[in-house]
Formats: C-alpha cells, structure tokens, sequence
C-alpha cells in the first residue's frame, strides 16, 4: 500500500509536467475509464491544488506561496478522501482486476490520466491560460527568428 500512495504522490506530480507512460493493458484502461467518470470537475481541481499545495513545499518555490501547515493538512485529507472513495467504492472492481493483472503500475497509469485531467481542468481556465503566455512579450523576437531562420 505504501508503494501505492508513493505512486499516487509520483503520479499527479509528473501530470503537471505531463510525464506518461506507454504501459496500459485493458485492466489498466478500464481503471483509468472508471476513475475519469467517478471524478467531477471539483474533483479534479482539488487534485490540482493538492499538487500545487505539494509543488509549494519546495523551498526556492516557498516564497511565492502562503500555503500553511494546516492548508497541507486539509489538503491531504481532502486527496485522502477522494482516493478511499474511488478506489473502495467506485472503481473497487477495477483497481482490483488492474493490480492483480497489471500490478502497481496500473495505479501509476490510471491516476496519471485523472491527473492529466485535473490539470486540463485548470488549463483550460482563460486566466491561468493567458498568464502561461504573458512570457512571450519578454522574448527577443529577432534573436529567435535569427536563430531559427532558414539558411
């Protein structure tokens, strides 16, 4: 169980960097398929702040937030909550026929696609879409263009 939460942590982490893998065997797809239909929208955007929550631990990235102890507490219960619910009650048969076919790499890929959809969840939002492209008013232009520039 302790490789599983491991995995999980590992799992929603590389999302946000869009890590995947290229194991997924049909158990393994169905688990992923059951997981994407028993979470909701809210769902997903607390796995999201839960990943930033984690994100924020970092200490060159501390300074930019004010989440507190009792800010991870909640969040951590919160992820801990929605991850009993989906793997005891809603995708129990799933996540049982996933491990016992696919092991615990099934988890690692069945979480990766929720959490690939949490952070599409937040992706697709106007402002966190036209912050990720506030940098490009910064970029030297001409220097790119000479660098790319068909020779």
């Amino acid at each position: 169980m302790k490789m599983f939460i491991t995995a999980l942590a590992a799992v929603f982490i590389g999302s946000a960097l869009n890590v995947s893998s290229a194991f997924a065997g049909p158990a393994t797809e169905a688990l992923s398929t059951c997981l994407a239909d028993n979470t909701t929208g809210k769902d997903r955007k607390e796995m999201a702040r839960w990943v930033f929550v984690g994100m924020a631990s970092h200490p060159e990235i501390k300074t930019l937030s004010n989440v507190t102890q009792e800010n991870r507490d909640a969040f951590d219960k919160t992820m801990a909550n929605l991850v009993t619910r989906l793997m005891t009650e809603n995708c129990l048969a799933q996540a049982r026929s996933a491990m016992d076919k696919d092991g615990g790499e099934a988890f690692k890929v069945a979480f990766g696609v929720v959490g690939k959809l949490a952070m599409q969840e937040l992706m697709s939002n106007p402002n966190v879409n036209a912050s990720f492209s506030d940098f490009a008013k910064y970029i030297d232009q001409k220097k790119l263009n000479s660098a790319f520039a068909i020779k």
